[in-house]
């Protein structure tokens, strides 16, 4: 049997080394993109605060560890998959046979089709080279300007502000986090960093950037206009599907899968961000660009491509974040839903404290929640959405006093057992 991975991130190798383990004789091959080592974008904030060294970065730390696991490695970018001879071809013209094949690609930054967004010192902070170059120039008291506050701009701009620099975030949307923070928490972080020495501006854009004076000067939607010697992009990411073209493979926003990971395509199968997957709750196509989910798909995709029966639970929000020192989390439909589908919710806010908590049910089900602040049995909250466990009397319980939410949590948890 040949297994072909596209992709060596985290998802990629999860779905390899299990493949190994299930199927020790079988042929593993892993290819990536870059010219580095199979590494995790999730820690290069940590490399560019200075807590890592490069090598921090990478997933797997033995130097033979592949050739241990026996998963060769190859380098190079796949232009073409023809599910019909059953064969992959890069860039260059080589091609390579399989007999299952997984596509974990990823996704890439967004970039804002703005003039000046190509000039030096504007860069993205996806991949270790551009962490290279954003240490380099980032120095203390350079002035930085971020365009992006969700959960990735908010991990860089931990980084940054460790780093000594004076940083501006600018974020189209109303709040900061707007995709995992309600609308009071976004509001919040917003406080919390501001006071931390961090300008920040909701509602706006970046309309152009030009160089001037030597540095580079940034227009804004609203009006404004800001000096910068560094401007970082992180104003989301797309699904890397673009080679698949032609393919046959069905697609929306990403690549299409149920719930064992399998594409439309037999014996092609897709994990991680480039899927749009069944939604935990909703069970329609969700993109959840969440490393969590990944991983999970990833051992599905590998059990099923070596003849197993492995199903995803579904595509599921989970996040915790460390915005300045301010530890915030969501889970699972933490926006609610509407009343006319049985939706409720309560909120809790403690501005002193800097603490926050939303519980959002449907009937008597926790379906999402949303918290800052809190540290102490905060996976409860994801034990209860993601069991689904009817609260019967609790959830008057909560709705009184969401603060309880781990007694909430045990009583359930001692019922089913």
């Amino acid at each position: 049997m040949k297994h072909v991975i596209i992709g060596n991130g985290p998802t990629g190798l999860v779905a390899a080394e299990t493949l190994r383990r299930l199927q020790p004789d079988a042929e593993i091959a892993l290819i990536g993109d870059e010219k580095e080592p199979p590494y995790s974008r999730m820690a290069i904030p940590y490399f560019l605060h200075g807590n890592i060294g490069e090598a921090g970065t990478h997933l797997r730390k033995a130097h033979d560890h592949y050739a241990k696991q026996r998963i060769h490695l190859i380098e190079g970018r796949v232009a073409k998959v023809d599910p019909a001879a059953k064969q992959i071809e890069f860039d260059g013209g080589e091609k390579l046979a399989y007999d299952k094949l997984l596509i974990a690609t990823g996704s890439r930054p967004i970039m804002p089709p703005v003039p000046g967004i190509d000039l030096p010192n504007v860069h993205t902070c996806w991949t270790i080279e551009d962490a290279r170059a954003i240490a380099a120039k980032a120095k203390p008291g350079s002035r930085v300007l971020q365009l992006g506050a969700g959960f990735i701009g908010c991990i860089i701009m931990e980084s940054l502000a460790a780093r000594g620099t004076k940083l501006t975030v600018v974020e189209m949307g109303d709040r900061m986090v707007p995709r995992m923070m309600t609308a009071k928490a976004g509001a919040m972080i917003k406080a919390w960093v501001e006071a931390k020495g961090v300008a920040v501006h909701c509602n706006a854009a970046i309309t152009a950037v030009t160089q001037k004076d030597g540095a580079l000067s940034v227009k804004l939607s609203t009006g404004g206009e800001l000096a910068a010697d560094l401007v970082i992009c992180a104003a989301g990411v797309r699904p890397n599907i673009e080679f698949l073209q032609g393919s046959g493979i069905a697609m929306g926003r990403g690549i299409s899968v149920d719930n064992t990971m399998r594409t439309s395509i037999a014996d092609i199968y897709a994990a991680g961000d480039v899927t749009e997957a069944p939604g935990f709750h909703t069970g329609r196509p969700e993109l959840n660009a969440i490393q969590p989910n990944a991983a999970d798909q990833a051992r599905v995709a590998a059990h099923n491509m070596a003849g197993g029966a492995a199903e995803s639970g579904g595509s599921l929000a989970i996040n915790v974040l460390d915005t300045l020192g301010m530890i915030s989390t969501s889970f699972g439909q933490w926006q609610g839903v509407p009343a006319n589908e049985g939706g409720s919710g309560v909120e809790c806010v403690d501005a002193a404290r800097h603490c926050y908590l939303s519980l959002q049910f449907q009937g008597d089900i926790l379906i999402g929640a949303t918290s800052i602040g809190w540290t102490a049995h905060v996976g409860a909250l994801r034990g209860l959405v993601q069991t689904r466990a009817p609260l019967g009397e609790w959830k008057a319980r909560l709705l009184a006093d969401p603060t309880q939410f781990m007694a909430a949590y045990l009583a359930t948890a001692q019922k089913a057992a």
